[in-house]
């Protein structure tokens, strides 16, 4: 395979999470932003919407799972092989109103040869909403 410059540039950490949210459209209809990305790291933000609410007038906790997933999978594949989550789960801690910006940072505690374990904490302004932690796999498969 030739080495372009378009290659190398993909393998980037911090180029990574951009190519992976190009090709996400779920994260896109989010709204998903990436703030910061570093290897192990990212920080995303969207905002909640009238269509994401549920019964009670607030947001759905699939929306607080589904950017957290999504800091997740961006940080866990920043080293360069596609990673893939095996075990994940979430805390609700604070309800959350159409309007509200709400931003989940990823961050490794330990990453191994093929498991990385992660904690992502979901915040409004200063306060937690919510706390994530989960289990991913790195493939053999490298991004390109």
């Amino acid at each position: 395979m030739k080495n372009n410059s378009k290659t190398k540039k993909l393998l980037n950490s911090e180029t990574i999470p951009q190519h992976m949210l190009s090709l996400d459209p779920f994260s896109q209809w989010l709204g998903i932003e990436i703030v910061e990305v570093r290897e192990g790291y990212c920080k995303v933000k969207m905002k909640v919407r009238k269509e994401m609410l549920n019964s009670m007038r607030k947001a759905h906790g699939g929306i607080t799972y589904s950017l957290a997933d999504t800091a997740f999978g961006f940080a866990t594949n920043t080293y360069g092989n596609k990673a893939v989550s095996i075990e994940t789960s979430i805390n609700h801690i604070e309800p959350l109103e159409e309007g509200d910006v709400i931003i989940a940072e990823s961050d490794v505690k330990s990453q191994k040869n093929k498991l990385g374990f992660y904690i992502v904490e979901i915040k409004k302004g200063d306060l937690l909403v919510a706390l994530f932690k989960g289990v991913t796999y790195k493939t053999n498969e490298k991004w390109k």
